[in-house]
C-alpha cells in the first residue's frame, strides 16, 4: 500500500532533515495504524542518544529503546528521529529524558501500551538504566504495565 504523506500530514519523510537545537516535541508526526484491531508490538533503538547533564553540562549517551502496542495512530520513525537528537542540547537527568519521551509520545498517539528504557554509559563508574511504562487505563494494557514493571529487571 502506497502511503499519501500530504493525506497522512507528515512532512518529515523524504524530505531534508532540519536538527532541532533544543527539545522539540513538535517535530514528532502520526499516522495512521493499518491494524488497529491488531495487538503487534513496533520496537525502536536509538543507540546515539545523547543529552547534557543539567547540572555539569556534560554530555551523556545512551541507548533508548522505545517498545509500544499501537492504538489507532502510530509515530513516523523520520519525525521519532528527529525529536530524540532534538534533545542534544537539552539539559535533563536521565530519568527525566525516559519519562519526558514517554509522555510526548502518549499525548502524541495514544498507544494501548508502551515502556521506555534508557541505557546510559557509565558516568562516574556508575551505569544508570531508568525504565518506565503505561498501560492504557480501565484495559488489559493497565494490567500489562503492572505485570511488565513488577517483573522489570
Amino acid at each position: 500500500m502506497q502511503y499519501d504523506r500530504e493525506k497522512e500530514g507528515l512532512s518529515a519523510l523524504g524530505h531534508k532533515s532540519g536538527i532541532s537545537r533544543d527539545y522539540d516535541p513538535e517535530v514528532l508526526e502520526t499516522f495512521a495504524n493499518q491494524h488497529p484491531e491488531n495487538d503487534y508490538w513496533v520496537r525502536f533503538n536509538c543507540p546515539e542518544f545523547t543529552t547534557l547533564c543539567p547540572i555539569t553540562g556534560q554530555p551523556d549517551f545512551a541507548e533508548i529503546r522505545i517498545s509500544y502496542i499501537p492504538g489507532e495512530r502510530m509515530v513516523e520513525s523520520k519525525s521519532l528521529k528527529l525529536y530524540l537528537f532534538s534533545f542534544r542540547n537539552h539539559g535533563d537527568f536521565h530519568e527525566d529524558c525516559v519519562n519526558t519521551i514517554m509522555k510526548d509520545l502518549i499525548a502524541l498517539m495514544d498507544p494501548k501500551y508502551i515502556e521506555v528504557t534508557g541505557f546510559f554509559t557509565p558516568r562516574g563508574g556508575i551505569s544508570i538504566y531508568p525504565y518506565v511504562n503505561y498501560g492504557r487505563p480501565g484495559t488489559k494494557y493497565e494490567d500489562l504495565a503492572s505485570r511488565r514493571f513488577a517483573t522489570h529487571e
